[in-house]
């Protein structure tokens, strides 16, 4: 299949918004109306889809309204981008009903993360169109300075510039996953001091593929997710889930021979994580299971439930310096431009 590029976005243009699973416009008003004035004050036109405002108890809408606010902004030219409220469980239902033949024919940026992994891989899989691990309309954007400031600067990078070859990711400087309620944050959230842990040796360069473990498992072995193949980068996180659910899901991985195949991992960094009393991390979960077969590990990386949000493109080739302790994207991921 050949791999398509969308263009990147410019100031001016429409950015659609869309809920595929947990009603965010609903439960956190204020944070929506935040972060639409946010990527307003960007320079960009933000357009509703059809659920905004809209609740169905625990998702925005049925399975049909969900496929037909999602497909609208597929196939409305003036929509270059395409971004997830936030995620929730349930976008998996989509898949069979997405119009990729419109994608095909117009290709424009698809973003969001966590749940919304399931539409970032299935419609990579089917279309070979590269889409963005990234920040959601909502919970990214609707978070205070200067947090979402570094998030954008991310987003700007990656989907409003040309691809400069090779592009390095820089660690940002601190980071947070401190929960606050929605309806009473006023102000930034406290950060911690950041660090990435480059764990092995050697150059690896492969197909960077993966995002949210837990909804990876719910799209596994169907068309819509991806092969993985030999020497694949695997980017992996999650989120508010006890160590119990970590290792079953890593196991799953094992158990499917992934850690055969792939060339190194890259681990984000998992929002609350609930060790259950043992004082263990994601990395030594992730340790354990592995039994000792030695896999490059890029542990920490800010692609994931916490703030800042760096973006990470789905199909492109990627390179881990781990004695230089450099991560870079080395093939593009957007059209240049003319």
């Amino acid at each position: 299949m050949d791999v398509l590029f969308p263009k990147p976005l410019k100031t001016g243009d429409k950015v659609g918004f869309f809920s595929p699973s947990s009603p965010a416009t609903v439960f956190a008003p204020k944070r929506f109306e935040r972060a639409k004035q946010f990527l307003e004050s960007k320079g960009l036109v933000v357009q509703a889809g059809k659920l905004t405002g809209k609740s169905d108890f625990y998702r925005s809408g049925s399975i049909q309204e969900r496929v037909d606010e999602l497909n609208t902004l597929i196939r409305d030219p003036e929509v270059r981008c395409i971004i997830s409220t936030i995620g929730g469980n349930n976008s998996n239902a989509l898949l069979p009903y997405l119009d990729y033949q419109a994608l095909k024919a117009d290709p424009k940026i698809i973003i969001g993360y966590s749940d919304v992994t399931a539409l970032l891989l299935g419609i990579h899989a089917q279309t070979g169109l590269t889409t963005f691990y990234g920040p959601a309309l909502v919970a990214s954007f609707g978070e205070f300075p200067p947090l979402v400031e570094e998030t954008f600067e991310s987003f700007y990078e990656i989907c409003m510039q040309p691809p400069r070859l090779p592009y390095q990711y820089q660690m940002p400087e601190r980071w947070t996953d401190v929960r606050i309620d929605w309806h009473t944050q006023d102000e930034a959230k406290p950060t911690y001091e950041n660090r990435w842990d480059f764990i092995g040796n050697g150059v690896i360069t492969g197909r960077l593929i993966g995002g949210n473990l837990n909804t990876i498992r719910a799209i596994w072995g169907s068309p819509y997710m991806p092969d993985i193949e030999q020497g694949d980068i695997l980017l992996m996180e999650d989120c508010m889930h006890g160590i119990e659910v970590l290792e079953r899901s890593f196991a799953h991985m094992k158990a499917c021979g992934v850690f055969d195949k792939i060339s190194a991992i890259v681990l984000g960094k998992h929002e609350l994580f609930e060790d259950k009393g043992t004082g263990r991390t994601p990395l030594d979960v992730l340790l354990e299971v592995l039994a000792g077969k030695t896999l490059p590990i890029l542990s920490g990386f800010d692609s994931c439930h916490t703030h800042p949000m760096l973006v990470t493109p789905i199909g492109v080739q990627a390179t881990i310096d781990f004695d230089q302790e450099t991560f870079e994207l080395i093939s593009p991921w957007i059209q240049p431009v003319n």
